[in-house]
């Protein structure tokens, strides 16, 4: 079977802070220190790019993407201009890396709770660029397809129906139509049109706050994943819970019989909203 496998330096690993409730074991929250951020890459108003002082893959490039100076909140929270400026920003920087020639696949994604992966409870996203991954080993182009719950302005939100892990699992899709070609260091590149890119941040923040009101608990996790699918961008939205044994041990993936109401909830608390 090919996979992709790259060294986690656990000497580095175990230095990292932690500060979700539960696995805490620093009071103070690296990203609220801002004057004490070393190799500040990038900044819009309170979004901050920054080197990962804890580069725990090699070989890899690892950025963090700060989203917010508010430790406690999440993206339901965010006024609808901050959470479009975090993808704009967000997304600007990764299509900018996967556009350099120095990456063989970047990755871009969020990890928010305890069961998440993540270990810092202030909001923030990743990027993490490998010179030697292979990104088509990374999706099935299947895991993509779904129910379609909105359609606009080459923008599709959809419930996965072949889902890599299983329960309620969202797609957000963007179409040919969604993008404009641009010049990019020089070069042409594809980059999604700003009014596309703000209905991408308006659906993810509404499917974030549909699902976290939906399973009510307080260790509530779920991540994002940013997805190049033959040069067209691809979101995730996964809640996350105890992964199933037979996924971890056999490949097996779920496919929950909920899927159609899940979707039909969904579309029900989008269609109150205005885009």
């Amino acid at each position: 079977m090919d996979i992709n496998i790259i060294d986690f330096d656990t000497t580095i690993g175990k230095k990292k802070p932690r500060t979700i409730a539960g696995m805490v074991n620093t009071n103070e929250c690296p990203f609220c220190n801002v004057a004490a951020l070393v190799d500040i890459i990038d900044t819009d108003g309170n979004i901050i790019l920054v080197r990962n002082k804890y580069n725990v893959m090699d070989p890899s490039t690892q950025l963090v993407l700060i989203e917010t100076d508010q430790c406690h909140s999440d993206i339901p929270d965010y006024p609808e201009e901050q959470m479009r400026r975090i993808i704009r920003f967000g997304v600007q920087h990764w299509i900018t890396m996967l556009n350099s020639g120095q990456y063989r696949s970047v990755i871009f994604f969020k990890n928010f709770g305890p069961m998440s992966g993540g270990t810092i409870q202030h909001p923030h996203m990743q990027l993490v660029g490998y010179p030697d991954l292979d990104p088509e080993l990374m999706y099935d182009t299947a895991e993509f397809e779904g129910i379609t719950i909105y359609q606009d302005k080459g923008v599709e939100l959809n419930a996965s129906t072949t889902p890599r892990i299983g329960f309620s699992e969202y797609n957000l899709v963007l179409h040919a139509e969604a993008y404009t070609d641009t010049n990019l260091n020089g070069k042409s590149a594809l980059m999604p049109k700003t009014d596309s890119l703000d209905l991408l941040a308006d659906l993810i923040k509404e499917t974030v706050t549909f699902i976290k009101e939906f399973y009510n608990r307080p260790n509530f996790s779920y991540n994002l994943f940013f997805y190049n699918v033959e040069g067209k961008l691809r979101v995730k939205i996964m809640p996350r819970f105890a992964t199933p044994p037979m996924y971890v041990g056999y490949n097996i993936h779920l496919r929950p019989t909920s899927i159609p109401d899940f979707a039909e909830n969904l579309k029900k608390h989008i269609k109150n909203k205005v885009f």
